[in-house]
């Protein structure tokens, strides 16, 4: 019977410890290091990459009887 007359009080102690706690793990490091941009030393020494197409073109006429 005596914890329900204390409720509002038990209630009030848990958020404030909660709130303390909160607090207390949130701490961010004062030194947080950003990661490296990737660059490119040298950017001539890295091949181009080509691409080479050996098809035929199609004609007018072949690309009507495929739109069919």
């Amino acid at each position: 019977m005596n914890i329900a007359k204390n409720m509002e009080a038990i209630f009030i102690a848990t958020v404030a410890l909660a709130g303390v706690a909160s607090f207390a793990t949130a701490a961010v490091p004062a030194a947080v290091a950003a990661p490296a941009p990737v660059t490119v030393t040298d950017a001539k020494a890295a091949p181009m990459q080509v691409v080479t197409i050996t098809a035929k073109r199609l004609s007018a006429a072949e690309k009507a009887a495929l739109a069919n």
